[in-house]
């Protein structure tokens, strides 16, 4: 019973999102209002626990709105400039096979996007770049959130790991004291190094796949033919790029530490994967496309629409591309702790401490989000593109237009999950619903706990739609659990992060946030399930070589 009623908030959104089929602006309130009367009536959580949950997650959606709007509103201007048209026949001149296309634009710079900004940023950004080259708008979100998964671990310059497994170790101010015995002389800082290391030596093989899962998702399922063989050809291909990214990031992560592994790996496996184009080594004979689109499932489609013909070009390739470099430069520069750029962002606080009187607060710096940037970039592209003033007034339009489903349904899943996480407040003398299901789970499957801890990672991320919130969650409690099963707690701590990065692909809020962009509200439990899979093996494949590690 306890473990049934602590899944509650998990199983109802899986029921009336996935199973049910309903579209998130209607599952969400629902599960909402499911979690509310089960923390309260059987969780005996008190009522100004909840509201003060509610606000907290009220005021963190409103964040992750701000946000959407802001990649919305990025790639609407470059609609309205003309870039999105060069960078589409400049992509198509590199390569027209859509294969390669994927492999480019959602694992290379979407990567190189994740270091730099994290908190689902690249899937908003690579999934609307798809859909100007010509995919179907449900592969692009599919293939986008599939692709945002090794490099998260290393998102938003490290924050996953310098902030989520730093703060998740932590009891108060000072390291829990099974941590502190286990570091004992090490460095924190030294630590978190460690701790990368130990999660690029297992991705650089789960996470080298990939690529080749990627491309055998969209000939199988976004295919004319519906054929995996037509993905396979590409292994040769794609493993390369697999490898171009995680080897890198493997060498950064083990030398330097958590901040840099995803941009660099992100930046050398594009150069590595054009060279591999220009010498055309490991392609196949014929090129891939996507049959007509009078043929295409109607469930593939949404509301965001890109003109048939390609239109004469109004930009240089430069030029189109000059707002994504500076969109990466300045969060680069925002993000790096060596320049005073970051702390004075971090001193504009908006939010709620102590909210109804509880010990739950939200805060957020609007200047350090990436909404910000995403509104300096749109500004800069106004002037240096040369628009009218129609053409950013009807980009400002169409984007708030397209803000309202996510609105609803961001301003109730981010409150239930703050609610299935603030639920230790409660008198029923029980722990939160997240560590009470972690407990039981512990209980069981100690033996095998190496493959359990990913799955962990991942339950993490899609209750609280956040890889650094998955580390923060749950560190301590796998680093009590190696403790006690006699297990290194780096290699579980490095499962951990895994794990957190599989459940990337499939928590709502990132889901929600990437259908946004390309005008699929509605479709969320589709795209979860067609995610699903590709999050299994991932997880699945980290813990079985943590099993091996552990006992061979």
């Amino acid at each position: 019973m306890l473990i049934l009623v602590a899944l509650t908030p998990i199983l109802s959104v899986l029921l009336f999102l996935v199973i049910l089929r309903m579209p998130a602006m209607k599952a969400m309130p629902i599960s909402l209002i499911v979690t509310l009367l089960v923390a309260y009536t059987l969780w005996k959580v008190p009522f100004v626990q909840l509201m003060a949950a509610f606000i907290e997650g009220l005021l963190i959606g409103l964040s992750i709105l701000y946000i959407v709007f802001g990649a919305i509103l990025l790639l609407n201007t470059l609609q309205a400039s003309g870039a999105i048209d060069t960078i589409r026949n400049r992509f198509l001149k590199i390569s027209n096979d859509r294969r390669v296309q994927v492999i480019l634009i959602a694992w290379l710079f979407g990567a190189f996007i994740e270091g730099a900004a994290g908190f689902g940023t690249p899937a908003a950004i690579a999934a609307p770049l798809l859909v100007a080259l010509g995919f179907p708008p449900l592969a692009a979100v599919v293939l986008a959130l599939i692709a945002d998964s090794s490099p998260v671990s290393f998102g938003a310059v490290g924050t996953p790991i310098i902030v989520g497994v730093h703060q998740g170790l932590q009891e108060g101010p000072a390291l829990a004291p099974v941590a502190a015995a286990y570091l004992m002389n090490i460095e924190i800082t030294d630590f978190l190094r460690l701790v990368s290391a130990q999660v690029m030596r297992i991705d650089v093989i789960v996470g080298t796949f990939m690529p080749l899962i990627i491309v055998l998702i969209l000939t199988r399922f976004f295919g004319e033919n519906r054929s995996w063989k037509e993905g396979l050809v590409m292994w040769k291909f794609a493993i390369l790029a697999g490898l171009s990214f995680t080897v890198p990031a493997l060498v950064v992560a083990t030398f330097i530490g958590p901040e840099f592994p995803a941009i660099i790996g992100g930046l050398t496996g594009l150069v590595l994967v054009l060279l591999a184009l220009k010498k055309r080594w490991f392609l196949p004979a014929e090129s891939w496309d996507f049959g007509e689109t009078s043929t295409w499932n109607t469930d593939w489609l949404g509301s965001f629409t890109i003109k048939p013909k390609l239109e004469i070009e109004r930009l240089s390739l430069l030029q189109a591309w000059v707002p994504y470099l500076l969109l990466g430069l300045i969060l680069v520069i925002t993000r790096l702790d060596i320049l005073p750029v970051k702390q004075w962002l971090l001193t504009f606080i908006v939010g709620w401490e102590n909210i109804l009187g509880t010990t739950i607060s939200a805060n957020f710096q609007p200047l350090y989000l990436p909404g910000t940037v995403f509104l300096v970039v749109v500004l800069l592209t106004f002037f240096l593109h040369r628009m009218k003033a129609g053409e950013l007034g009807h980009a400002l339009f169409v984007s708030s237009k397209a803000l309202v489903g996510t609105a609803i349904t961001l301003f109730t899943a981010v409150p239930l999950v703050r609610i299935f996480i603030n639920s230790g407040v409660n008198e029923a003398g029980l722990e939160s619903m997240p560590v009470e299901l972690a407990y039981q789970a512990s209980s069981y499957l100690g033996g095998v706990w190496p493959f359990v801890a990913p799955f962990i990672g991942a339950l993490g991320s899609f209750i609280s739609g956040s890889a650094t919130f998955s580390n923060m969650m749950f560190s301590l409690f796998q680093f009590n659990v190696a403790d006690q099963s006699q297990l290194d707690p780096l290699l579980v701590l490095g499962l951990q992060v895994l794990g957190a990065n599989a459940g990337n692909m499939i928590c709502v809020v990132n889901v929600v946030a990437a259908a946004s962009v390309v005008g699929l509200v509605g479709k969320e439990g589709t795209i979860i399930r067609m995610t699903m899979l590709p999050m299994l093996y991932y997880a699945g494949f980290a813990g079985v070589i943590g099993l091996l590690l552990a006992y061979l």
